[in-house]
């Protein structure tokens, strides 16, 4: 059974209905990732699998139980997520900031630990920030901070990993570096990872599963190889393109046709 899926969920905001009714299995120790035109309900969907967004029916489930049923500290325990913009405490230091990764672990039972000294320590060498550690958080660039809260994130040692555009900041290396950091959770420690791209190529090149949406709903999920098309591509972002394989990873690489001449 996969740990974590939406049933029938109708997902939005106050009166206004963003996926009417969406059901999806996220496969467990896979790196999925949602595309779709901006507004289709990519950042909508991945926060419905937090509970920042309740749906109004259905379910989103994890290990059998329905996601709202759950104690907040016991979710953070197991899915850990990286939002998109996310703003830092005034004056924080980085390693202060990846510290409140800790939290879901914390209690009046349970002080500050080696094992979580450790936890954030790995997170910021995972990321390339072990030199920031003393820095404010708002002496940063965007990528820099970006990093930082990515940081964060892997500091709850979760098992479930969800990124909201996370490379969105991010110059082109440091783009690369993160996905490639995300491959290897995925591949080397078994972490279930969904994150929202925006660009298809970098999707079709890192995910194992692709869900692709528009207007709210699931046109098409599986492997790059199934989902990206030309006939998909054209569908869920009326782009006309060819569809080659990439010659450095063999995946699908959207080419879009040139119109001028």
């Amino acid at each position: 059974m996969t740990r974590l899926l939406l049933d029938r969920a109708r997902l939005g905001y106050a009166e206004t209905v963003i996926c009417p009714e969406i059901s999806v299995d996220v496969p467990d120790g896979r790196f999925t990732v949602i595309v779709g035109p901006n507004a289709c309900g990519k950042s909508t969907l991945l926060k419905s699998m937090t509970r920042l967004i309740a749906p109004s029916s259905g379910r989103v489930i994890l290990d059998g139980r329905a996601l709202h049923e759950m104690p907040t500290r016991q979710i953070a325990r197991e899915i850990g997520l990286l939002p998109q913009g996310p703003t830092a405490p005034e004056g924080i230091r980085v390693v202060d900031l990846v510290s409140r990764g800790r939290y879901p672990h914390q209690s009046l039972f349970r002080p500050w630990s080696p094992e979580d000294e450790a936890a954030v320590a790995g997170a910021m060498d995972a990321t390339g920030i072990r030199d920031l550690s003393g820095r404010l958080v708002d002496e940063l660039s965007g990528g820099q901070r970006q990093r930082v809260w990515m940081a964060v994130a892997l500091a709850q040692q979760t098992l479930i990993l969800l990124l909201d555009a996370p490379i969105i900041f991010l110059d082109a290396s440091h783009q690369i570096e993160l996905l490639e950091l995300c491959r290897r959770l995925n591949r080397d420690r078994g972490h279930t990872l969904v994150a929202v791209l925006h660009d298809l190529n970098q999707a079709a090149r890192y995910a194992d599963h692709i869900i692709a949406m528009r207007d709210g709903r699931i046109v098409s999920t599986g492997s790059p190889a199934r989902v990206i098309t030309e006939e998909l591509v054209h569908t869920v972002f009326g782009v006309d393109a060819r569809i080659i394989a990439d010659p450095e990873s063999g995946t699908p690489l959207m080419i879009p046709r040139w119109a001028h001449g």
